[in-house]
């Protein structure tokens, strides 16, 4: 007892703090004591963890410091750091039923495998809509209506790009009358009757007229350059008709209509000669030619659509159709041969034959090249052709064989791309990856050789 009433004097003189602790004790004993019944078992171990982390607390706070120890403050704040993370880390007891919960349902609907459909061994069975994989094919169709543009843009850039082709058709006549332009047209999958991916672009051809017997073609295999998709135009006889015989004699270099130089004329004019601010305020919308490209292009912005418009001079003489797109590089007298006309024609015409599915999958294939940025070079023509390549073996073109098809064109390319060849389906002499970079071509093969076992992932 003597021993009790020290100890108790010596908390008095602490300022009262062992009372104060006493106190705390005696309520964290009846706590302790009451908390089975009123908490449970899981609740009484609990605050059983945190009342033992608090009286750890405590009793380091009112034990004499060890003056000796320099390392006995660090060591203080480290044990109370850890007292504090257990209480933290205690678990929270659960959380009572109430009455709105009992309607709920104990089970959430299960989730499928994901290596398959079938649901894991001993999972509860619940009542719910059975659960299927999707096939490639169901997986083709929903991808393919997701790829629908808006009807409003459908209806509206056709409209807009017909506007702005009236007005550059009345500019070229007013500003060069001499030069005998033939009447402008739109081009491209929107006008072509080919479902397209986005009406965001269209092409506008300018037909460049020759006389045919002032001019002759060249083919690009019989040049320098050696590349049978390009061709040139020769001005012929100089010597009995000279030099301002054919009004586009002012754009000849070397005896060779070039189109480098016309593009250069036809791209100040657009830059500097037309008032676009004024034609873009008539129309509603605000258009800018691209400075800075070597193409020539112009921007347009609506409320409704961004379109962006591609002028290419086109020239049709003995069954070719070339555009003045030359090669990078020091040719500026090369014309491209373009085969998108045949293109869209032989792919109608098939699938008007077969009721096929070609242009659904050649819609998805664009879809895909789109969205991945490795493909892009993929899409257009050098899809076409594959397509059109292997029509020529493959017979069953119908809806049902969509995915078969799909898959068989993911083959074909990895295959062509193997090689770095893919020979264009009118002229089997042009390599439709001549331009192509061997990282690119490294890079689609990749791509492409990783989706044969899945093609899933590119969709």
């Amino acid at each position: 007892m003597a021993a009790f009433w020290q100890q108790r004097g010596r908390r008095q003189e602490n300022g009262g703090l062992g009372s104060v602790i006493d106190g705390l004790g005696s309520v964290f004993d009846v706590l302790l004591a009451n908390a089975r019944l009123v908490l449970g078992v899981s609740g009484a171990a609990v605050l059983a963890i945190a009342t033992l982390a608090v009286k750890r607390l405590i009793d380091r706070a009112t034990s004499p410091r060890d003056e000796g120890d320099p390392k006995a403050e660090q060591k203080s704040l480290e044990e109370s750091w850890q007292d504090l993370a257990l209480i933290k880390t205690t678990p929270k007891p659960p959380k009572k039923q109430r009455r709105e919960d009992l309607s709920k349902p104990l089970l959430s609907p299960a989730q499928p495998d994901p290596r398959g459909c079938s649901a894991p061994l001993g999972a509860p069975q619940v009542k719910s809509s059975p659960l299927r994989c999707l096939t490639l094919q169901e997986k083709l169709l929903s991808h393919s209506s997701q790829l629908a543009v808006p009807e409003i843009q459908v209806s509206l850039v056709p409209q807009l790009a017909r506007s702005i082709c009236t007005q550059l058709q009345n500019f070229l006549r007013s500003k060069c009358p001499e030069l005998p332009f033939g009447r402008l047209f739109l081009s491209g999958a929107l006008l072509d009757g080919l479902e397209v991916l986005a009406a965001d672009h269209i092409h506008l051809m300018l037909p460049v007229v020759l006389d045919a017997g002032l001019w002759s073609l060249i083919s690009g295999e019989d040049t320098v350059v050696r590349n049978p998709q390009y061709w040139m135009i020769k001005r012929n006889d100089l010597g009995y008709f000279p030099r301002g015989c054919s009004p586009w004699d002012r754009f000849i270099v070397g005896q060779y209509l070039s189109s480098s130089v016309l593009n250069e004329t036809l791209h100040k004019l657009l830059v500097a000669s037309i008032n676009w601010p004024a034609i873009g305020g008539l129309l509603g919308c605000a258009i800018h030619p691209v400075v800075a490209s070597r193409e020539l292009k112009l921007e347009v912005k609506h409320d409704q659509v961004e379109l962006g418009i591609t002028l290419f001079p086109v020239v049709e003489m003995e069954d070719k159709v070339l555009l003045a797109v030359p090669p990078e590089g020091l040719v500026e007298n090369l014309w491209l041969e373009s085969f998108y006309r045949a293109e869209v024609s032989r792919v109608k015409q098939l699938d008007a034959s077969d009721s096929g599915a070609r242009q659904l999958c050649l819609r998805i294939l664009n879809g895909v090249c789109r969205s991945q940025p490795s493909l892009h070079k993929l899409g257009g023509s050098p899809m076409t052709h594959i397509i059109l390549h292997l029509s020529d073996t493959a017979s069953d073109w119908a809806e049902e064989s969509l995915a078969d098809r799909f898959q068989q064109v993911l083959e074909e390319l990895v295959a062509s791309l193997e090689k770095g060849v893919l020979p264009s389906y009118f002229n089997p002499k042009i390599n439709l990856f001549s331009g192509l970079l061997e990282e690119e071509i490294d890079e689609m093969g990749f791509v492409l050789y990783r989706a044969i076992s899945e093609p899933e992932v590119l969709l």
